[in-house]
């Protein structure tokens, strides 16, 4: 491999692979070689701009702590997220989407009751929400684990607040014998994803704004299903047709209902303040052989 140019690096790189004997990490790899070596001669890449690419990736990872994931947030900025998603989850006609998974789930949280209140003390308007697990033949999915995680009215989640002493706004959940689920928490808000980092400063260098349309998680899991991350957007938020990450999904936006003081919730208290009321039906694809 002596006197390499410009013309002949890319196939030196490749034939310095020709040893790997896993299948699949030498096809992987050989495709990233051939598509970076095109992209920088597509944009003729100074070493200027292959050193910042270097430092905003060294700061993006320095970012990443077990609170946050620059580089999820990275992916999801640039589309590769939900290429990703889309591409690995195709789904029948009656199953429910998938999106992207978003910088802040965090595992173990506490698992709570049916009806149980999520919030934790968020700030909030009161949010009561049912909903159903099924299949594809509309059978229930009884007992199926369901992981919700949500932002505050502030636009923040728990794991972003420094010194907080418990969980908030985010539970796991058993679905009952007839795959239902209810809990209550606070109304979602369209919040601005993290600019304080690497990926914040590209939005501003690309001109294009932070926010996220208000929504819920949910992941949730059951033996026989495939294991279904998806978000349920709130109707009307400005931001639907916009989303900073691309998660939108005409399918996953939910009917948030107002409600005014002293009407009948569905748990049959009649709250002395106004509150909104969700309800929404997952679909799961069996799992694939």
């Amino acid at each position: 491999m002596r006197n390499i140019n410009e013309h002949t690096i890319t196939q030196a790189v490749l034939q310095g692979l020709a040893g790997c004997e896993d299948t699949r990490l030498k096809q992987v790899m050989s495709a990233l070689v051939r598509h970076l070596h095109a992209f920088a001669r597509e944009v003729k890449l100074t070493e200027a701009e292959w050193e910042a690419g270097i430092r905003f990736l060294t700061a993006t990872g320095q970012k990443c702590d077990d609170k946050r994931q620059e580089f999820i947030l990275l992916s999801d900025a640039l589309g590769l997220s939900t290429l990703t998603v889309a591409q690995n989850h195709p789904v029948s006609a009656q199953a429910t989407e998938a999106t992207v998974f978003g910088p802040f789930y965090v595992a173990g949280a506490p698992q709570l009751p049916q009806g149980a209140d999520i919030s934790g003390g968020a700030a909030g308007e009161p949010l009561h929400v049912r909903a159903t697990v099924r299949g594809p033949g509309g059978e229930p999915v009884a007992h199926a684990l369901v992981n919700v995680w949500q932002a505050d009215a502030d636009g923040l989640y728990d794991v972003q607040r420094a010194g907080l002493g418990q969980p908030q706004g985010r539970a796991t959940l058993r679905t009952d014998e007839e795959g239902r689920l209810s809990f209550r928490s606070v109304l979602p808000v369209p919040y601005p994803i993290p600019t304080d980092g690497p990926v914040g400063m590209m939005l501003k260098a690309l001109k294009r704004h932070p926010w996220r349309p208000a929504h819920v998680h949910f992941m949730i899991e059951a033996p026989g299903y495939q294991t279904l991350i998806t978000h349920v957007f709130r109707n009307g938020d400005a931001y639907l047709d916009s989303d900073a990450v691309f998660g939108v999904r005409s399918s996953l936006i939910g009917d948030f209902r107002s409600h005014p003081a002293g009407s009948r919730a569905p748990d049959g208290s009649t709250p002395d303040q106004p509150f909104h009321t969700l309800d929404f039906d997952f679909v799961l694809e069996p799992a694939q052989a």
